[in-house]
């Protein structure tokens, strides 16, 4: 059991692991405060309950200690804006200062502890510093999926001192069952689209993804490796001279599998990587010397689409083309569009990893789709099949 919905927290001391790890600008002011409330909904069921709530977060890269620039005293305005509670923060993560505070805590209120990269010790994923946090708590909800990849102290081996008092917080939950969604669906077809720019950053992902789906889109950069791998002329694209063989094997595997590679079948290519270049349509395994294909085109536009729009799970990881530079969103644009429409059908669409969740929220479409994963690395990692070592804390032993 590791719902917090089946279980009240009144009058416990509930240690939270979040992600407030949130960009700051040169006056140390929040400039996205998105994982601040991806948080909420767990705090405040916690609040309302009556427990004392206690955050612990690492805060960008500390090297020597505690600094200035990277304590957590920082997110409390960010925090208070969503909170109606008492939010404190104390400037420390343990030691006797810390079980003052929140000893001395009401309930119902709200705890930050100071940043836990202050200590080497979090990132070694020391057992002794685990159970020096842990006594600020009765209870332990992990609610950090963006850092679920990582052996830390917080997120993974403080979960030894909590042996059934330990939780998933909302968001974790609703990220490992979007997940499980994927990777093991009853629903049928399940479509995969992956993009980005190189094959040998996806190579985990494409050979787990090819056990699971009934479809694997690829586009971006990478595809042009794979392209070339078959004999096509790819000009000056970008491709991964090194990966050719890996590729025809990653499609000789999908054919035996009975599972669909779709690669695109054209190109907008560009005669340099600029805004202002020159640009044509062409066949993708027809790009002349000079050129390089910065994003998909109509035809293979349509072809993906096509694919989507019948599928019941739908995943996308990775953008289509160069989309920072408008000349060259469309195709991007597109997949995020017939996710939309796949999504109004009754199909449920996942959004993971940096590139396509930065393209689909600048696009403005992510509240048109079932979800959108806010853990870069960690999602990868899941799609590859890795056990995260937050997950499986929580799992073991319940």
């Amino acid at each position: 059991m590791y719902q917090l919905d089946q279980v009240s927290f009144a009058n416990k001391r509930v240690l939270v692991r979040v992600d407030f790890n949130v960009p700051l600008d040169a006056e140390l002011n929040i400039t996205d405060d998105t994982r601040i409330k991806a948080a909420i909904p767990t705090i405040e069921k916690l609040v309302k309950d009556g427990a004392k709530v206690v955050l612990m977060s690492h805060l960008g890269r500390p090297k020597n200690g505690p600094e200035e620039l990277f304590s957590l005293k920082h997110v409390i305005s960010g925090l208070k804006k969503y909170l109606t509670c008492e939010v404190n923060f104390v400037d420390d993560c343990i030691g006797e200062k810390v079980q003052w505070a929140v000893d001395n805590m009401k309930w119902g209120s709200v705890m930050v502890l100071e940043n836990l990269r202050f200590y080497k010790e979090e990132e070694k994923g020391d057992e002794f510093f685990a159970g020096q946090i842990s006594e600020n708590g009765d209870a332990y909800v992990n609610d950090a999926f963006g850092t679920a990849h990582r052996a830390h102290a917080s997120t993974a081996v403080i979960a030894r001192f909590f042996p059934t008092d330990k939780y998933f917080g909302y968001l974790m939950e609703n990220e490992v069952q979007a997940i499980d969604r994927v990777l093991h669906s009853t629903e049928k077809p399940v479509v995969a689209i992956v993009g980005g720019s190189k094959v040998s950053s996806k190579i985990g992902i494409i050979e787990n993804l090819i056990q699971k789906v009934d479809a694997l889109i690829i586009g971006g950069g990478m595809a042009f490796t794979f392209i070339k791998a078959q004999g096509g002329h790819v000009g000056s694209s970008l491709v991964e001279e090194d990966r050719l063989d890996q590729a025809l094997e990653l499609l000789n595997i999908a054919k035996a599998k009975g599972v669909q590679m779709i690669l695109p079948v054209d190109a907008l290519i560009a005669d340099k990587f600029a805004a202002d270049a020159n640009t044509q349509v062409t066949p993708i395994a027809e790009i002349p010397d000079g050129w390089m294909g910065l994003d998909i085109a109509a035809e293979s536009i349509a072809l993906f689409n096509n694919t989507i729009s019948n599928a019941r799970i739908v995943l996308w990881n990775g953008p289509m083309g160069v989309f920072e530079i408008p000349a060259f969103a469309n195709g991007t644009k597109a997949i995020a569009e017939s996710l939309v429409n796949a999504t109004s059908k009754g199909a449920f669409t996942l959004v993971g990893g940096g590139d396509s969740v930065a393209a689909i929220n600048q696009m403005g479409m992510a509240e048109q789709v079932s979800y959108v994963s806010t853990g870069g690395g960690a999602m990868l990692e899941s799609l590859e099949g890795i056990v995260l070592p937050g997950i499986a804390a929580i799992r073991d032993a319940q």
